[in-house]
């Protein structure tokens, strides 16, 4: 009898656990020689879960709340050990706290470029990053899929195996979306929403719940961007005889800004004049070509005698820009044949 006095001092009589790691998922608690005396208290906090390993069998999992541990709500534990109601000796079992709250911040992004096929660039390369939060949903099976017996589990250890399945669902997603490359900086909130559905499932076969999947950026290849903006460039520029003029008259504003500045501008403007007469001549041919596919074979043709004329008759030197006086075969700014 004072055995037995003596081991039921030894057991443990409270069990509680507080977390200050901010990133630990799992804890077992230290019981010594795994002995729990019979009516001992059990503390589990909001946010936490505390499950009983019997024998090596999950007998219960224990909601937050201050829970006596007794025959009457461990029925699971006395079924296993084959004991007797109200029976009061100390019993082992492994007592693990498993943390149920969300774990946000955690970081997912493609280690490679993913390959798309888009409807206006075709085959281009997709890099993409972004956050998600997580929480334990179902601590019994979190324990069986995951933790196993590992007595201090925490996030690093199972973020490396959730990333690569948010990143592998996310790439899924984004290649059959359709949403064009351009376009997807304006979809973030529909894809983060899409892929979270998506992945979902897999996360809960874990027994971890996906709470929150957000894209933060996506990015194309450097040369991909590179050519965008030139695309933007143009699309701003417009009417490239407009753009000419105003670059013109820029000019000119800016050299009569300065004393002896008006010298240089009637040559410059000449050549710019000149070179935006001959861009505007090519983009009608090329309109009218494409205009009438049957006239196409008599452009040339017609467009090299229309710069021809324009050439004899012009009033800028072609080779300095020079103004050209009304008679005379030479330039007499530069002495080369005004054509």
């Amino acid at each position: 009898m004072g055995i037995i006095d003596f081991l039921k001092k030894q057991a443990i009589e409270v069990i509680e656990w507080t977390d200050d790691s901010g990133d630990t998922l799992v804890y077992r608690f230290p019981v010594h020689q795994n002995e729990i005396k019979m009516g001992a208290k059990l503390t589990v906090r909001e946010g936490q879960n505390a499950v009983f390993v019997c024998q090596g069998q999950i007998a219960d999992v224990f909601k937050p709340g201050l829970h006596t541990l007794q025959t009457q709500n461990i029925p699971i534990i006395t079924k296993i050990l084959s004991l007797p109601y109200a029976f009061n000796s100390p019993f082992k079992a492994e007592v693990y706290f498993v943390s149920t709250r969300q774990f946000v911040d955690q970081k997912w992004g493609t280690t490679n470029p993913i390959m798309l096929r888009d409807k206006e660039f075709g085959m281009i390369r997709l890099r993409g990053f972004g956050i998600y939060s997580i929480k334990v949903s179902d601590p019994a099976l979190f324990m069986k899929e995951i933790v196993g017996t590992d007595g201090h589990f925490t996030t690093d250890e199972i973020t490396g195996q959730l990333k690569r399945i948010a990143v592998s669902g996310f790439s899924d997603f984004v290649a059959t979306s359709g949403i064009p490359a351009l376009d997807l900086a304006t979809h973030y909130d529909e894809l983060s929403a899409g892929v979270k559905t998506k992945l979902q499932p897999e996360f809960q076969t874990h027994g971890v719940e996906l709470v929150k999947f957000i894209v933060e950026n996506l990015s194309l290849p450097e040369e991909v961007e590179k050519m965008i903006d030139k695309r933007t460039q143009m699309g701003v520029v417009g009417n490239l005889q407009q753009y000419t003029q105003f670059q013109t008259a820029q000019a000119i504003e800016e050299a009569a800004k300065n004393p002896g500045g008006m010298a240089g501008i009637g040559p410059a403007m000449g050549a710019g004049f000149a070179m935006a007469n001959q861009m505007a001549q090519s983009m009608a041919a090329g309109q009218q070509a494409a205009a009438n596919p049957a006239q196409s074979a008599a452009a040339p043709a017609a467009a090299a005698g229309a710069a021809g004329a324009a050439t004899t008759g012009a009033k800028f030197c072609v080779e300095c820009g020079g103004a050209l006086p009304a008679e005379g075969k030479f330039c007499p700014h530069c002495g080369k044949p005004r054509g």
